[in-house]
């Protein structure tokens, strides 16, 4: 059980961090004399602050540009905040507050940072670095690409490829220069959005996707 509440970092650049609010009055913003300073251009230089007042705890913001949210809804003055409640910071800082006395999680683990590229399988749609490709890929272009990213780095073999690109085919008619030329259109497309080799070949195994963090 923790004898103090605590603050988890849960989307943000310190993402997977924790502070203990030790103190009656603890200070998040940007500024070095914050007891939690956060390193977004977005956040003001003392943006919330958290209060201890007759064994509960107070959100009050502190005049931010950006705003304070709790639990999706805009702070304006003074608000209670329990055990659970999550904490927006200009929009881009999420932070949870565990009570006193709640059971800290034994683990957390941070969202996975995002990679440049990305897909949205509903729309058939993919992006890289937050640019749309438009015109989309064509269908055998998407799920060859759908079949490396799924397999996060990975090697995939010509005979999976061929398995989910051209289904119920048994690879007949299929030739490796067939997968080659896929391979070459699936690349030139991506090189539209980053000059970045995402589609690498393994020789003697296959292919596999080179997709870097989204920096």
């Amino acid at each position: 059980m923790s004898d103090q509440p605590v603050l988890i970092m849960r989307e943000g650049e310190l993402a997977g961090q924790q502070w203990t609010i030790s103190t009656d009055e603890f200070l998040i913003g940007r500024g070095g004399e914050c007891d939690l300073t956060l390193p977004e251009r977005q956040v003001s230089r003392q943006h919330v602050k958290i209060l201890r007042e007759d064994g509960r705890f107070i959100l009050q913001d502190l005049g931010s540009k950006n705003g304070t949210h709790l639990n999706g809804t805009q702070v304006q003055g003074r608000v209670p905040i329990q055990d659970g409640d999550e904490i927006q910071v200009a929009l881009c800082v999420r932070l949870v507050f565990i009570g006193t006395g709640a059971t800290l999680p034994l683990s957390f683990d941070p969202p996975k940072p995002e990679k440049a590229l990305t897909i949205n399988e509903a729309e058939r749609s993919i992006s890289v670095r937050g640019r749309r490709l438009d015109p989309p890929l064509s269908l055998a272009q998407f799920r060859l690409l759908q079949l490396l990213f799924d397999a996060d780095g990975a090697v995939r073999s010509r005979d999976e490829i061929v398995e989910v690109v051209w289904p119920g085919t048994e690879g007949i008619g299929v030739s490796e220069q067939a997968i080659d030329a896929l391979v070459r259109r699936l690349r030139d497309r991506l090189a539209e959005l980053d000059k970045h080799n995402y589609v690498v070949t393994v020789r003697g195994h296959g292919f596999k996707l080179d997709n870097p963090m989204a920096v």
